[in-house]
């Protein structure tokens, strides 16, 4: 019964054409909420059903979205044909390749290099390459199967390095491609991060670092960010590279706002690299988030369970909001809490959130998956709660990443505590997900009732980092869509 109601629901929202906005219908409103319940409130939730309705259901925004690993593996092929570029067929350590690589330059190639490395086509020509490339650059079959393999998290983490340097030959075209998948899954708004903050390190800066030693006090680290600043602000290499950075973020975004979608870049640091070069890195961030309305934000990204991202965290979040007092208006989006019992020592699990969010000022919580064991966890989810720090729900890569599934999400200690989040995707191109899939991950996993949906996607328009007046434009275009969704969803039979 449940798969005859899923297959006429389908064939039925194939032949109805979307509504126009109208005035709000209790009755259409009433027939949705009476739909939704009947898919989602049985002894087994209609999956097939509430996926076509997550795909249909407006979505508001996606807040938590990587380019790089936003792009599909099948679509870094296409950029690397295009390009004429080659990809690696074995590992030969001695000939400085590897396996599944790319050559973004093959005329610098030796002759024994050259045979090594694939063009597209003959990638495509040999089924199980493919097929192991495509795995490799992402989570695709990675947990269906028995087979040689690395962590899951450093599988996840590893995707990245293969097509690092190929996402720069596409940028204009991925975010034209992102775009269109957005607005086919009724999503208004995105809000990347496209690339890093420039680095503008120097021997001078690492030393000012290295001068801290093991155990600097308090008083030391503000004395060497103090300096570390100054001696940025005097640097006209550095503003010359910030003011590239900005520039190719406004050329590149040119045109893409139209009265259906809004796109808006966060800059941000990697946490693995040398102090010097986070910090100048988030230095860049915040000059570069005060000079253009499309960069509305910053972050800090890696694996957080890596030795220099543990190490240094402290020092991370002081260097965050030290720059926050210089800029007070630049907001902060931050990956923490992205850990799990056993990835670290449990003394690496009761820190990352509360620092985010006491000592960097955090507006929005990505991962967020440690709170149980973060010091005074319950103090930590009343003031979220109470300054309205938006959680960022990531399921599919929390799974993947650190094997945590929708029963064991906290999710349900963030509810209990009124913390707000959004639904968002992470990488759903490593991911092999999208937005919609994320949301019915959502529904059919903690059962939200119509209403509490309807909350969870107006959230990813208020705690979005757009300007009130933005905020608002787009909330009233939201109420539009679900008018138009109710009155789609009140044409089918129950």
């Amino acid at each position: 019964m449940i798969k005859i109601r899923a297959i006429l629901l389908i064939f039925l929202v194939n032949l109805l054409p979307p509504a126009l906005a109208q005035e709000q219908n209790p009755g259409n409103l009433a027939k949705t909420r009476s739909l939704y319940s009947k898919l989602l409130n049985q002894s087994s939730p209609d999956v097939a059903g509430i996926t076509l309705f997550a795909n249909l259901l407006p979505k508001g925004a996606d807040l938590h979205h990587h380019f790089s690993g936003s792009i599909y593996a099948e679509t870094y092929l296409d950029w690397v044909k295009e390009n004429e570029f080659c990809i690696f067929n074995e590992t030969n350590a001695s000939l400085k390749y590897q396996k599944f690589k790319v050559s973004t330059d093959p005329k610098k190639l030796t002759e024994e290099q050259r045979v090594a490395c694939l063009s597209v086509d003959q990638v495509l020509k040999d089924n199980l390459f493919y097929r192991d490339l495509l795995m490799e650059w992402s989570s695709k079959d990675y947990a269906n199967h028995f087979h040689i393999q690395t962590p899951p998290d450093k599988h996840f983490f590893d995707t990245f390095r293969y097509f690092e340097n190929i996402s720069p030959f596409g940028y204009g075209a991925g975010l034209k491609l992102l775009k269109e998948r957005a607005l086919q899954e009724n999503v208004s708004y995105l809000e990347t991060m496209l690339k890093s903050a420039p680095a503008n390190s120097s021997p001078e800066l690492a030393n000012i670092f290295k001068s801290l030693g093991d155990k600097p006090s308090e008083l030391q680290i503000q004395s060497a960010l103090i300096q570390a600043y100054n001696q940025l602000q005097n640097n006209s290499a550095a503003k010359e590279r910030i003011n590239g950075y900005v520039q190719s973020i406004e050329n590149i975004s040119e045109g893409m706002d139209d009265e259906n979608f809004r796109l808006r870049f966060l800059a941000y640091a990697s946490r693995n690299s040398a102090p010097d070069v986070v910090f100048s890195r988030l230095y860049g961030a915040f000059i570069a988030a005060t000079s253009s309305k499309k960069i509305v934000g910053v972050n800090i990204v890696g694996a957080e369970n890596n030795y220099v991202a543990m190490r240094d965290y402290d020092l991370h979040m002081k260097m965050l909001a030290f720059l926050k007092t210089q800029y007070p208006k630049v907001k902060l989006s931050l990956h923490a809490g992205e850990l799990v019992l056993g990835m670290v020592p449990p003394e690496g699990l009761r820190t990352h959130i509360n620092q985010a969010v006491r000592i960097a000022g955090a507006s929005r919580i990505g991962h967020g998956i440690d709170i149980p064991h973060e010091t005074n966890a319950p103090d930590l989810l009343s003031l979220m709660a109470r300054n309205q720090i938006a959680l960022e729900v990531n399921s599919t890569s929390n799974k993947d990443i650190l094997g945590v599934k929708s029963d064991s999400h906290p999710i349900s200690i963030y509810k209990r505590f009124k913390v707000p989040f959004v639904i968002s995707t992470d990488d759903s191109g490593i991911s092999r997900n999208n937005l919609s899939g994320e949301y019915q991950i959502y529904i059919t996993s903690y059962r939200p009732s119509y209403e509490e949906l309807k909350s969870t996607v107006r959230n990813s328009i208020r705690y979005s980092f757009l300007t009130d007046s933005e905020k608002q434009e787009e909330l009233k275009k939201l109420d539009k869509r679900f008018l138009d969704f109710e009155a789609r969803m009140s044409s089918i039979p129950q």
